[in-house]
This record gives C-alpha cells, structure tokens and sequence, in this order.
C-alpha cells in the first residue's frame, strides 16, 4: 500500500548531504498519518470521540541514502493487529532509481483520550483494519522485523 511521495527537502538534510536521521522520522510519521487517516483515525477523529494512537515502538533501518531533492515513496504492509494494537512496516524507495532507502517497524495502540489510557479501537477502525489484514495476509515478511541489533562476530 502506498501512502506517501515527496522529494528530500534542502532543510532536511545534514553536513554529509544527504537525509538527516531525524527527517527519515518525520517522513515516516507523515505516512503514520497518512495510514490513520485511511482507516478512520485521523485528526478529526481525535476531535470528534476523544480517541487517537500512540507510538509504543519505532525500529528504523538504513539501507542507502538517499540526498536533497531525490523523490522518494513510502510503502506499508500491516504485519498484524489485535482490538486496541497496530503493527505494520514501512519501506522507503527512491523514486526513480527504484531502491530500498530505509526501513521502519512500528507499532502503536488505540488510546481513549479522555483518560490518556490504551483502550480498545471502535468497530469500524477494527473492521478497516480486518480488510487490509486480509489484503497484506500473504506477502513475505520483511527480513528486518525484530531483528536483534548489534555487531557480528
């Protein structure tokens, strides 16, 4: 599924020319956004019944860089869900060149806002999340999920 394209921004980048760590955060999260808004959780959501998501894990990879002005694309796959937690991947692409930049592991849980607690997610959030479950049911698992960190010996 994919949910963003945009192109590496001049203010997004660091001394080495390319996209600083913390802009691949924010590229990520705009297609988080993008993901919630598809589902029936978006900002107007939040406004309407008091209830939105949080963050409980981020695992990023780097893969390759990618530099100011280069048009990349975000894709997700959900990987799984429960009634109040979500667990998906994204990949970031470069655009014309066709390859993996950076990878990201998420997931996060429903909070009913109104007391700041994890609660379960209305029925048509649930139901949005069932179809596409059902859609990314067979695709290959991505190699970088819960990877352990640290150095090979």
């Amino acid at each position: 599924m994919e949910l963003l394209r945009t192109e590496v921004l001049p203010e997004w980048t660091d001394y080495n020319g390319h996209l600083n760590v913390a802009y691949y955060h924010l590229v990520f999260d705009r297609s988080t956004e993008r993901l919630l808004e598809s589902i029936g959780l978006g900002e107007d959501f939040l406004q309407r019944e008091s209830g939105s998501v949080f963050a409980l894990e981020d695992r990023l990879t780097y893969r390759r860089e990618v530099r100011e002005g280069d048009p990349i694309r975000i894709t997700l796959q959900l990987l799984d869900f429960d009634h109040k937690r979500v667990h998906f991947f994204l990949r970031m692409y470069h655009e014309t060149q066709g390859y993996l930049a950076a990878t990201c592991e998420h997931l996060s849980t429903f909070v009913d806002m109104s007391v700041r607690r994890s609660a379960p997610m209305p029925p048509a959030v649930y139901d949005a999340l069932s179809r596409l479950f059902e859609e990314h049911r067979d695709l290959e698992r991505p190699e970088e999920i819960s990877r352990p960190i640290g150095i090979r010996r």
